[in-house]
């Protein structure tokens, strides 16, 4: 077979029922990786992003004609295998019988009823969430959030790349493994193939809120709407000041050549620039991966571009079995959703407060969202309470807690008033633990040991 044959990739992608949107957009990659474009953006081609306006949350209310028409999007697609579950991450439990999903649909019930608008929700799962997903959406079965019809877009997959022949890679022992999901930049061709983006314009929606679904920060805020509204741009990014935790994390730039403000994650920076790239008095601002469309200059663009949206490509090389480091050698190729602001002439980017990034990624982020740091609304809402002033608590937990199930047993101290916590060994927190300042706690191997009910405060607890 010739490097560089799109036909076998076409025919595969048809035979699995793949949409014809999501076919052009990996053709584009395809054809990309084809050219042996690397998808790198050096220093040179760039300068920082500087000067961005910062959003002020005020006390407007929403305003129900804008609301009318948005759309809420939540990238469901993400497994937490991270943490050692084999199911959506978006069905773990915040707080005991509520889950991130539950918290969704309050969040969307409250701006229907604030508003007297029917604010849209669609989940983008993928093939591995969506059975998970609507099976647990079934107890909102009455607020019509149930129905895969009213609530899902159904994320792509696209085929990994043999590395040697550049053809569609085979493993027959297991050929589930032959497919990848291609990024969350497939928000773009999985709108257009689904139907949903006709639907919607149909419908009256001219806006879309996009963020992920463990991302509980991320609500639609009615300032921000407007904002973007009234701005007139085609796509809004959400950026927040990169901290020391962000230095691998995608940053805001501008190209130098045509002055447009581009994303560039880590896997497209040269090693050579590696030191700029976690550079974050440089490189101020991180992508929180939030971000608003205008869905009918969208539909305009995605006419002008054939039906693409021309995303820098992001190749990853791996093995076709993840677990098996012998196997064949693939490229997976993937985009990410942020990059799009680089396709839109007058896209635009915001500094918001980093209270709306807190994405649970661990673990630790975990535990430290099911304490009392955080208050859990009505309305859906997950914010840091007041006296935190928009600071976290920083947990370390040793490897000991590095799956979900492990939780259970070490219990939920008071973290209101916490500012760090470090936890090694197997230890259990009683009811009516408080922790003040930074304490650190160390348990010997064998057996658990209990931290009985009181304060700690700054210090070292060993156990």
């Amino acid at each position: 077979m010739n490097r560089g044959n799109f036909v076998p990739f076409e025919v595969k992608m048809r035979a699995a029922g793949v949409m014809e949107a999501a076919i052009s957009a990996f053709r584009h990659n395809y054809e990309a990786l084809c050219r042996e474009e690397t998808g790198l953006i050096p220093e040179e081609a760039i300068r920082p992003a500087e000067g961005l306006p910062v959003f002020e949350p005020g006390s407007e209310g929403f305003a129900p004609e804008l609301l009318s028409q948005t759309v809420v999007i939540k990238l469901n697609g993400g497994l937490g295998t991270s943490m050692g579950l084999q199911k959506v991450k978006s069905v773990l439990e915040v707080r005991p019988g509520v889950a991130f999903l539950d918290l969704i649909v309050r969040q969307i019930v409250a701006l229907r009823q604030a508003s007297g608008s029917k604010v849209r929700l669609l989940l983008m799962n993928s093939f591995s969430t969506s059975e998970d997903t609507l099976g647990y959406l079934a107890r909102h079965a009455d607020g019509g959030f149930a129905e895969a019809s009213e609530v899902e877009l159904m994320q792509n997959q696209v085929p990994k790349i043999d590395e040697a022949t550049l053809a569609p890679a085979e493993w027959p022992a297991n050929p589930s493994l032959e497919w990848c999901p291609p990024g969350h930049g497939d928000l773009y061709p999985a709108l257009v193939g689904s139907g949903w983006l006709d639907r919607l314009l149909a419908d009256g929606v001219k806006y879309a809120f996009v963020s992920n679904s463990d991302n509980l920060g991320a609500v639609l805020e009615p300032g921000l709407l407007k904002h973007f509204a009234e701005s007139g741009a085609p796509f809004l990014m959400e950026v927040t000041r990169r901290t020391p935790a962000d230095r691998k994390g995608g940053h805001l730039a501008v190209r130098r050549d045509n002055q447009r403000l581009l994303l560039r994650e880590v896997a497209q920076c040269p090693d050579a620039d590696l030191d700029a790239f976690q550079d974050i008095d440089k490189h101020q601002y991180f992508n929180t991966n939030s971000i608003w469309l205008r869905l009918d200059l969208l539909k305009q663009r995605l006419e002008e571009g054939g039906g693409v949206l021309p995303l820098p490509m992001i190749r990853n090389r791996k093995t076709v079995d993840p677990r098996d480091k012998s196997s064949t050698s693939v490229i997976q190729l993937e985009v990410a959703m942020g990059a799009a602001i680089e396709c839109f002439e007058g896209a635009q980017a915001i500094e918001v407060s980093r209270a709306r990034f807190a994405p649970v990624k661990s673990t630790a982020d975990l535990f430290a969202l099911r304490s009392d740091a955080y208050s859990v609304g009505d309305d859906g809402r997950v914010e840091l309470v007041e006296f935190r002033k928009g600071v976290p608590p920083v947990v370390k937990l040793d490897d000991s807690y590095k799956l979900v199930d492990s939780l259970g047993a070490l219990g939920v101290p008071s973290l209101a008033a916490c500012e760090e916590v470090a936890i090694e060994g197997l230890v259990s927190f009683s009811e009516g633990v408080i922790l003040r300042g930074k304490v650190a706690f160390s348990a010997p191997a064998g057996g658990v040991k209990s931290v009985a009910s009181g304060t700690y405060s700054d210090g070292e607890f060993a156990l």
